[in-house]
């Protein structure tokens, strides 16, 4: 095989992956025009089509679908190679985690440097958003999600629980009262939440858990738990917090102290990646570093 055979496999295998050509070639850093000719170019030597055009993207042809169980098999043997060296100068290559915005930015974000310094040569893609890219899409190597998939290609484990609470300002608390019991949120208070039809997740219906009569409604709305804080540490509410984020700001106190959610984060690979070498160091290292850091997600009162 010539090198620039391979090249136009690997650009095949970008636009299967990503399912458009527009957003492969961001991930390539080349143009989507080339991605383009580089396509039409291996479609000709192999005289097959390998793509439908669809309204959502680049669809896999049948021929398409044949061709990439063969590259990815090619993909992987080249990435044993590239990480036969591991024992000597730790890992290389990429790894894109997909995690959600707060265990992101305020949990992994305050840890990830020791993984870094660890393993100079890889570059850690670190995916913190309102929503998970798919490994069994091969959109990331490794997500962390709040529920295990009950189907795909995946390789799934519990990472740990995690607990959240209500919190609020002592200002705020001081002006419209300390709730003592879930019910009284429905009375006299600006409810910080989600957006319902933008829930990413069955298990960040948080209020209602709390207190399911009388139903409760967020005045002040948002898909990003980020945002939410910042809402709730202005003094403009109260509102649910994964403990790691509230505890976290001296400014927020509990609003109800003895009420606590639990919920679950799961890692997820897909079966053919997660004996990579760069798969298994991250899933050690994100392991251990949450076992030393059970009580910043599991605060002890909350067990």
């Amino acid at each position: 095989m010539q090198p620039e055979d391979w090249n136009d496999y690997q650009i095949f295998l970008a636009v299967a992956r990503a399912g458009k050509i527009a957003r492969a070639a961001i991930a390539l850093g080349i143009d989507a025009t080339t991605v383009s000719r580089r396509l039409r170019r291996l479609e000709a030597r192999l005289e097959a089509t390998l793509f439908e055009q669809t309204r959502e993207g680049q669809l896999l042809t049948e021929a398409g679908e044949r061709l990439l169980a063969k590259v990815e098999s090619m993909a992987r043997a080249a990435a044993d190679i590239s990480e036969s060296g591991r024992a000597s100068g730790g890992l290389s290559g990429t790894l894109r985690v997909s995690v959600s915005e707060g265990f992101g930015s305020w949990f992994l974000a305050r840890h990830l440097k020791e993984f870094a310094h660890a393993h100079p040569n890889l570059t850690v893609d670190l995916v913190a958003s309102s929503g998970f890219l798919s490994p069994s899409k091969r959109e990331a190597d490794v997500a962390v999600v709040l529920s295990r998939p009950k189907a795909g290609p995946l390789i799934a484990r519990k990472l740990s629980d995690y607990a959240l609470r209500l919190y609020a300002t002592p200002a705020y608390l001081a002006e419209r009262g300390a709730p003592q019991q879930p019910a009284d949120l429905a009375h006299g208070h600006d409810l910080v939440g989600y957006v319902p039809d933008l829930l990413y997740a069955p298990e960040l219906r948080y209020l209602n858990e709390i207190c399911p009569e009388p139903e409760l409604h967020p005045s002040l709305r948002s898909s990003s738990i980020n945002a939410q804080h910042a809402l709730i540490a202005s003094g403009a509410g109260v509102g649910v917090l994964p403990c790691f984020i509230g505890d976290a700001d001296p400014s927020l106190v509990p609003a109800l102290p003895g009420q606590f959610i639990v919920r679950s984060f799961w890692l997820v690979m897909h079966k053919d990646n997660y004996s990579l070498a760069r798969i298994e160091g991250w899933k050690e290292w994100l392991l251990d570093c949450v076992r030393r850091n059970q009580a910043t997600l599991m605060p002890q009162n909350a067990l």
